[in-house]
């Protein structure tokens, strides 16, 4: 005579659901792990494009980078001598007047100053003296980084 009890499975089956299998109980963190990886590479990729959104063939130079500061202004000036602060466009005249609002305070901001190389040297001075006007003391004027001695 057969023993059955409440623990007991008829059948012969041993309770492991379908196919005998045992449930899984970890999560496979191969695919996370290769899509994390390759967003990683997408951002390394695009973030030096988003620094600088105006497109500026610059100056060569042998001089070495500068750390990017947090409070950090960027003055573009385009081929045509359009002037950008940050990524917005100016009218005339209007640079100034934005920089002086950001000026107020007891530290003035690092301005970096983005010509392209094709532009008249008196335009690139014409910009800095209305930076200097707007009580700008820090300029600093970015190259690339790739010329010869002269």
């Amino acid at each position: 005579m057969a023993m059955t009890g409440p623990g007991s499975v008829s059948g012969g089956r041993r309770g492991r659901g379908r196919g005998g299998r045992a449930p899984m109980a970890e999560i496979n963190v191969t695919p996370l792990v290769d899509v994390m990886l390759v967003l990683l590479i997408i951002f390394m990729v695009t973030a030096p494009l988003l620094v600088s959104a105006v497109p500026i063939d610059l100056p060569d130079s042998r001089a070495k980078p500068l750390d990017q500061q947090p409070d950090q202004v960027t003055v573009s000036i385009d081929p045509e001598g359009q002037i950008f602060l940050d990524r917005d466009k100016l009218a005339p005249g209007e640079l100034s007047d934005r920089l002086a609002a950001l000026v107020k305070g007891d530290k003035p901001p690092l301005v970096t100053l983005r010509a392209d190389k094709a532009l008249d040297y008196g335009r690139v001075m014409a910009v800095m003296g209305e930076l200097n006007a707007a009580g700008v003391t820090q300029i600093s004027l970015v190259t690339s980084g790739s010329a010869t001695a002269p």
